[in-house]
């Protein structure tokens, strides 16, 4: 394998140096060699960069619908939308955000989610996602490891006051003006932008910084769009990965756009297509299966703030929509639902469904009662942009049940023994590792945890156990790593021990994931208490609702005096699991409840 030339990225030199003047320890921000050795795979579709490609669409296509909210009525072509986020970048450069800096979206799928997207894109400022359901712990640890510079908010999303929260966090942007931000605890962070009209002190308000960029020559953006390069970092994404807390997963325009293409092209998608996002825009699900091959295919957004299935189901039904999206759960609320049968979705064709397993029933139901007999379901990682494994659109519904699909084009995968690292060929168990242009520039500030996801052979590794057929269907048995999937949201056991460490209360701690037939998996945890101390199941839940987002709350707490051991005294978790497992199905406890719905995440 020849090894090119390689520079650190841009977003990584350019916070280095500022690092280095707040005499922060720098070694966070090398690159370890193991990255530096991998090749640069060239873009198999497209080198240019999302801002370019944006460009592109709308001169082909001008009028077309970009975004569509049926909810809201609003409809933007992709001229408009586009001169809007021409506005947005401008004013963004006007205030002082340059290449290489990060900006943060904490919001619900809200319309200028997207175009604080494409706006980063265009002038090279790193676009930093985040969960809507954060709280304040989270909020806290992503400002200060992405080493932030511009945060943008919404008002608040279900029980959590976005604003009030950064008041909490950020004292100083009560007595501090607006662009003058100098955070103790945040050194990095200078902007705070409030996404809507209202204003707040220390905040730039969204029509503020629209106007600046309409009194800011356009000249200012096309030389910023110029000095953007596919293989810059323009998406960093928070995953917990497979190890420790949530890392930053920096993907570059070539990344994202390239596998939004093939994932559209899995679907058949043309600009004639009008896609229904219900799904988060944060998430990979949602910017990249979604907004990406959407772009690339010239297609639309029928896009909702959050998912509802009675709103999903009307939006199809109103706009037409060839496509819709969503975790199985989701599809199952919108069959059950009591109005199903009173609306048309007979513009349906296609679609994804991903996350967790889909029961072969209702994908036979998808497939019939909602006609998308060309449903699809993909596979894949944050860290490989994401999706490298997909079912195609004229598979079988058992195929699209009881498999993850094939390789996507150019992508090259082999699963691997764990243990000995013997390639493994049809029909034996390894893990699922990913080589090619989908894999991640790495974690950020994190080298190490880089290096041992990414092997010398420049393979990503999955930590999950599959194996393949004898006509390339792969299927996904297990996990190496320790990880909780919740209805497709991904929660590290690691994190949430952490957090109930700060309770005086608990000695020590151990949270693993407990069987659910709705979900698939739960936390549940267990608790060992300090002499002398009491504490109750709902104590702990409440101080996680409190500071954490509520489906990361542990739904099952067991009080106990040890936890299993092996004789060199290391913790079997796996045995917590068994325990977790038996005590649920012999009735021991209370199988959490079924009204906590999709809707109540």
């Amino acid at each position: 394998m020849s090894t090119p030339d390689y520079t650190i990225p841009v977003n990584l030199a350019v916070h280095r140096a500022v690092a280095e003047k707040l005499g922060r320890d720098l070694s966070v921000y090398e690159e370890p060699d193991i990255v530096k050795a991998q090749p640069r795979y060239t873009g198999p579709f497209t080198d240019l960069t999302i801002g370019a490609f944006l460009e592109k669409e709308v001169a082909e296509h001008p009028d077309r619908d970009f975004l569509v909210m049926p909810d809201r009525g609003l409809r933007w072509s992709y001229a408009e939308f586009n001169d809007r986020v021409n506005a947005l970048a401008k004013g963004l450069l006007a205030i002082g955000m340059k290449k290489g800096m990060h900006l943060g979206v904490w919001a619900r799928n809200v319309p200028d989610w997207l175009t604080f997207m494409y706006a980063c894109a265009k002038i090279g400022v790193v676009f930093v996602t985040m969960n809507s359901a954060y709280k304040s712990h989270e909020l806290a640890y992503v400002l200060d490891q992405s080493d932030m510079d511009a945060l943008a908010v919404i008002d608040a999303f279900r029980d959590v006051d976005y604003v009030e929260t950064i008041r909490e966090l950020v004292p100083e942007s009560t007595t501090q003006p607006r662009g003058y931000l100098h955070s103790e605890r945040f050194p990095f962070l200078k902007w705070l932008i409030y996404m809507g009209p209202e204003k707040h002190r220390g905040f730039f308000s969204m029509p503020e910084l629209l106007l600046l960029g309409e009194h800011t020559d356009d000249v200012a953006v096309m030389e910023a769009l110029a000095d953007t390069h596919p293989d810059d970092v323009i998406n960093m994404q928070y995953t917990s990965g497979t190890t420790g807390f949530p890392k930053g997963v920096q993907l570059s325009h070539r990344n994202i756009l390239n596998d939004g293409y093939f994932i559209g092209e899995r679907q058949h998608f043309t600009g004639a297509d009008r896609v229904c996002l219900p799904v988060p825009l944060f998430h990979c699900f949602g910017c990249v299966l979604g907004m990406m091959a959407i772009l690339t295919h010239g297609a639309t957004h029928v896009m909702l703030e959050e998912f509802n299935a009675f709103l999903v189901l009307s939006a199809i039904e109103k706009e037409r929509a060839t496509a819709v999206y969503g975790v199985p759960t989701m599809f199952i609320a919108e069959l059950d639902h009591p109005a199903f049968d009173s609306f048309d979705l007979t513009s349906l064709r296609t679609g994804i469904m991903a996350g967790s397993t889909c029961p072969i029933e209702t994908m036979r139901q998808v497939m019939d009662r909602m006609h998308m007999p060309e449903i699809t379901i993909s596979y894949g990682l944050t860290e490989t942009s994401p999706v490298f494994i997909m079912s195609h659109a004229d598979d079988t519904a058992e195929r699209k049940a009881e498999t993850i699909g094939t390789v996507m084009p150019h992508a090259d995968v082999r699963v691997i023994d764990p243990e000995t690292g013997k390639i493994c060929g049809p029909g034996e168990v390894g893990e699922l590792c990913c080589r090619g242009y989908q894999v991640m520039k790495g974690y950020y500030k994190m080298p190490q945890a880089t290096a041992e996801a990414i092997d010398a052979d420049g393979f990503l590794h999955s930590g999950d156990l599959g194996w393949y057929d004898e006509e390339g269907y792969y299927r996904v048995s297990g996990r190496i790593k320790d990880m909780i999937i919740r209805g497709g949201e991904n929660i590290y056991p690691r994190e949430i021990e952490e957090f109930l460490y700060t309770l005086p209360e608990i000695k020590d701690v151990q949270v693993v994931a407990a069987p659910d037939g709705k979900y698939g998996e739960l936390p549940a945890a267990f608790i060992i208490l300090n002499e002398g101390t009491e504490l109750t199941e709902t104590d702990v839940k409440e101080a996680c609702y409190k500071r954490m987002a509520r489906f990361k709350a542990p739904k099952y707490v067991l009080f106990v005096d040890e936890f299993p051991l092996t004789t060199s005294g290391k913790i079997m978790k796996f045995k917590m699991r068994e325990m977790i497992a038996e005590m649920l199905a012999n009735g021991e406890i209370e199988a959490a409840p079924t009204y906590d719905t999709i809707a109540a995440q």
